[in-house]
């Protein structure tokens, strides 16, 4: 009989705090400058230069800390992690092993497996490396030193996970979180969000670990789970070879879909870690932890709650727009502007939805005002435009957030509710399609709905087609 394996994961979860400047010093925190634009003495490890503690970052970590149900640590200071990258400027990153800021947390996930708590083992703040870029033209390695010293919090989580469906929950339910609390914008694609897996296999009933691997490079939740099952694949493939897997760190190629050996997995002496001489120790008082509880935003669970008694709308509804912080704010906000939420929640789960995935977007990429879509329902609702035009309009308010209202005037797509204009358009539709006037007569229904249609073409989409219907049948009955 064959060996059963179980996989068990682990993971390192890098966060970039939304502060405006850096962990250390004052640059620019903002993505996507011209390289080495954001950067001063203190971010590009000169000489002499000192480090100044960051108040925000502490304050984003403590609230983080909090919302994954970890401990605070009351007294907390930061060490000298030693190694040598081109893209580490001191050639050391000051970062938090003995006392990290937060310990012991947990969330709970759900998955195809079920529900289950993923304990947290601890969160440290430090600060990020630069960004090296290989030219394979002239093949050259650039450094670009905008991100050194850009805040991070590394969330450890305890070896808990058994798939890549859970570790994507664990994700998304972190991811969740930290948007909700305003901490970072977890963006993947832009590296704001970044997953280190640890994973090893063993045989199923074993007590006893498996040797692990740690795989870097993962910057899509796709990626992640292709990356899992490959490197599950390749530790199984080695073990039922009679073969030893080796500790060891890999980088993951997802176009390839295959993973390679970077170097052995260091241990924390070879890191050399002592404490940072630059930096004092920090002490958290109760008052300090009170104050960030208190500013503690309402998260998804309190929402969801919420929606189901202030706002009529299915708990399906409530569930998808709660999953994306933007989205919530959106809904609620047009919601208070026109005072119809399930209008607004239609918006949001039908046309937005749709054009979101058609434009391969995520809901924080949304970039219309909740004004612009409560205007929208309105002028729907009023009937001063008709449901296929406020498509049209939602279209233009998703791609450019313009007013809807202007637009509508501006190129003269209200609603004719005049009867005479009207009659006058259905008599001519009649005249030009006598046979389907003469099949409705003879008591075929479906007839008068091509004479919508033929009305609404002549009115070019700009009639009320519950109007139209009313009116025709009164000419040919």
């Amino acid at each position: 009989m064959a060996k059963q394996y179980e996989t068990v994961i682990g993971l390192e979860v890098h966060v970039e705090l939304a502060t405006k400047t850096k962990i250390f010093c004052g640059c620019s925190t903002e993505f996507g400058g011209a390289p080495n634009t954001h950067i001063c003495p203190v971010c590009t490890g000169m000489p002499g230069s000192l480090p100044v503690l960051n108040k925000q970052v502490v304050e984003y970590a403590m609230a983080i800390g909090l919302a994954l149900n970890c401990e605070i640590t009351r007294l907390f200071k930061f060490d000298r992690k030693n190694y040598f990258y081109p893209d580490n400027p001191q050639n050391y990153q000051i970062s938090q092993l003995y006392l990290p800021i937060a310990r012991n947390g947990c969330i709970v996930i759900e998955s195809g497996s079920g529900k289950k708590k993923v304990r947290i083992h601890e969160m440290h703040m430090e600060e990020d490396a630069g960004k090296l870029i290989h030219d394979e033209w002239d093949d050259t390695s650039l450094v670009d030193y905008n991100r050194s010293g850009v805040p991070l919090v590394e969330i450890v989580s305890e070896p808990d996970m058994r798939s890549a469906d859970e570790v994507i929950s664990y994700l998304e339910k972190l991811r969740m979180i930290i948007q909700y609390l305003g901490a970072s914008d977890c963006k993947l694609q832009e590296g704001s969000m970044r997953a280190d897996v640890n994973l090893s296999v063993r045989e199923t009933g074993a007590d006893k670990l498996g040797t692990r691997t740690e795989m870097k490079n993962l910057n899509s939740f796709k990626a992640i789970a292709r990356a899992i099952e490959g490197e599950r694949t390749r530790q199984i493939e080695l073990l039922e070879a009679g073969k030893q897997v080796v500790q060891e760190t890999r980088r993951w190629d997802d176009n390839k879909e295959h993973s390679y050996a970077m170097r052995s997995k260091e241990d924390a002496q070879d890191y050399r870690y002592f404490p940072e001489p630059d930096l004092v120790p920090i002490v958290i008082s109760d008052e300090w932890i009170a104050g960030i509880k208190a500013k503690q935003p309402e998260l998804r669970t309190e929402k969801l709650e919420r929606y189901q008694k202030e706002f009529d709308i299915p708990q399906y509804d409530a569930e998808i727009i709660t999953e994306s912080k933007k989205m919530a704010d959106i809904f609620e906000a047009a919601a208070a502007v026109c005072g119809k939420p399930k209008k607004v929640s239609n918006w949001l789960m039908v046309e937005t939805l749709r054009l979101l995935k058609e434009n391969n977007m995520e809901p924080e990429d949304i970039r219309f005002s909740p004004e612009n879509l409560a205007k929208l329902v309105n002028l729907t609702e009023a009937g001063t435009i008709n449901s296929s035009v406020a498509k049209e309009v939602f279209g233009k308010i998703f791609e450019e957030n313009i007013d809807p209202e202007v637009y509508v005037e501006e190129n003269g797509l209200k609603t004719v509710n005049d009867e005479g204009a009207l009659k006058a358009v259905i008599d001519k539709v009649i005249e030009a399609n006598p046979k389907s006037a003469e099949d409705y007569k003879n008591g075929k229904e479906k007839a008068i709905g091509f004479l919508v249609g033929q009305t609404m073409k002549a009115m070019k989409g700009k009639a009320d087609p519950g109007l139209i219907h009313e009116l025709l049948r009164g000419s040919l009955d």
